[in-house]
């Protein structure tokens, strides 16, 4: 029997995923709040506001009306700006059968409240762990619409939920593993913009690979103790949702939050760079409400809270990085 499967989201991983769902042998019902969007990918097999040159399978047919792109669904994969999905799913729940399998593709923190995005979906539509899984890895979507090779992370409490998930999205070029760690999952997949940004920044200001490889060293030592704090198993952190998406995103021109924190490193003020940014660079919003979650916790994220000044303080970056680099110093362990 063939998994019906809806993705609500047209941005790049929502196109891309439904790709994958597709060519694992789902059939995939891809929402999109834009009418004349959907007509278009129904009539053309291709998205032109991500990726005009990926022909979408077969499998994908495209519908604004949430109510249709969720009828029938075993999962319903969440693919929408973080500080967004909350609005969103008030509107969708009451379309969502209570046996569908919410998907979260979502990396970021809510902004106020300090909630994952599976807490978010947890309060607004009642649904219990284990209808809730979230995806996470390094997944930088314009290689992915190539079908070149990747891994990732399916999480869900319930392992036979991952399971299920791993097999409706497994193929020859995407390779899922399972995982039971959901929170250890979403704050390596939040965290790691943050840390894209700062390594961004250093980027910009033409530091030099010491300095990057720092950052992202420390950067997850930071996720690390945060995950810990929070009920995480560290060893999610040496995985693909941990170091592997952190390394992705500080390393590759790809990486929104990358390429963000380079614009600003290179002298570029907040409004320039979002005006410049056409795709949503989740750490910047979501770099505030880790910091929040860091202080409900009593860790300390330094680099966290250098890029929180930086971006929201309007600190220089060479002030902000002198301080930094002026801290007590303390065993490397910690």
């Amino acid at each position: 029997m063939t998994t019906r499967c809806a993705v609500f989201g047209t941005g790049s991983w929502g196109t891309a995923f439904a790709m994958i769902l597709a060519d694992a042998g789902c059939e995939v019902s891809l929402w999109g709040r834009r009418p004349e969007l959907t007509e278009t990918i129904n009539r053309t097999r291709h998205n032109p506001d991500y990726f005009p040159d990926l022909e979408l399978p077969p499998g994908v047919t495209a519908t604004s009306d949430p109510a249709e792109a969720a009828a029938g669904a075993e999962f319903a994969v969440l693919v929408v700006p973080s500080q967004t999905l909350r609005a969103n799913l008030e509107a969708w729940s009451p379309v969502l059968d209570r046996r569908t399998v919410l998907v979260s593709m979502m990396k970021g923190v809510e902004l106020g409240s300090g909630k994952l995005m599976s807490e978010v979906i947890a309060e607004v539509t009642g649904a219990g762990p284990e209808r809730i899984a979230v995806v996470s890895g390094p997944n930088l979507a314009p290689e992915i619409v190539r079908r070149q090779p990747a891994a990732s992370v399916v999480a869900c409490e319930d392992e036979e939920v991952a399971k299920r998930l791993q097999a409706a999205c497994q193929t020859g070029y995407f390779r899922p593993y399972t995982n039971t760690d959901v929170v250890g999952c979403e704050l390596g997949g939040a965290v790691k913009n943050v840390i894209g940004l700062a390594v961004g920044i250093a980027d910009g200001m033409g530091l030099g690979d010491n300095t990057k490889a720092s950052l992202i060293t420390r950067g997850l030592a930071e996720t690390s103790r945060l995950g810990l704090a929070m009920g995480a198993d560290p060893y999610t952190f040496a995985g693909l949702a941990g170091m592997g998406d952190l390394v992705a995103t500080c390393s590759s021109p790809l990486s929104r939050n990358h390429t963000f924190g380079t614009n600003l490193g290179r002298g570029m003020t907040l409004q320039q760079t979002i005006a410049a940014t056409k795709q949503t660079a989740e750490g910047v919003t979501s770099c505030e409400s880790v910091l929040e979650l860091a202080r409900r916790h009593g860790v300390d994220m330094p680099i966290t809270e250098t890029v929180v000044d930086i971006v929201h303080g309007g600190k220089p970056p060479l002030v902000a990085v002198k301080e930094l680099m002026s801290r007590s110093a303390k065993p490397e362990r910690r």
